[in-house]
């Protein structure tokens, strides 16, 4: 079981970071040609077509690869199958990039736990050593406690009396 404190030590290294922000700029390079900002009506007018259309769409490539006798001439079918693959290859590369930011909001949200911990603690000090008139804790204690402003849902340490 895992302590209330340093839930996440680990800490990727100056170099681990300067390479995955290398990597993002990399991939943001890689995807330039393809990034189209929608504005809300086009978002609005083209939408993401629902589960069903998808299916639906799935179909007609199913039938045009398998008979493609079948298929429409008024179709470009070769522009088709390009935005059918197309859109397979995104749909894989969102649902990884999903996962990396998943796991990157754990990881954050575990250090901002670690931080929060840390600070309640130094808050606790810097209280404790504002009662016994340390020199400059006072200001700190003062500063420190306007992020304890007491209402009923509060989740603030008690203030220790003096």
């Amino acid at each position: 079981m895992m302590g209330l404190t340093n839930l996440n030590a680990t800490h990727l290294s100056s170099t681990k970071i300067t390479a995955a922000q290398d990597a993002i700029a990399a991939l943001e390079s890689a995807l330039a040609e393809i990034t189209i900002n929608l504005s809300p009506e086009d978002r609005k007018r083209y939408g993401s077509i629902n589960e069903q259309n998808k299916l639906f769409v799935n179909k007609v490539h199913d039938y045009n690869q398998s008979q493609p006798n079948l298929s429409s001439p008024e179709v470009d079918w070769n522009e088709f199958n390009k935005d059918h693959s197309s859109r397979n290859s995104m749909e894989t590369l969102i649902s990884r990039l999903e996962s990396i930011i998943t796991r990157l909001n754990n990881a954050k949200t575990l250090h901002d736990f670690d931080n929060y911990q840390s600070a309640l603690v130094d808050y606790s000090y810097a209280t404790y050593k504002a009662g016994t008139a340390s020199p400059g804790f006072e200001d700190k204690y003062k500063d420190l406690k306007q992020f304890f402003v007491k209402n009923s849902t509060s989740t603030a340490p008690p203030e220790e009396k003096k």
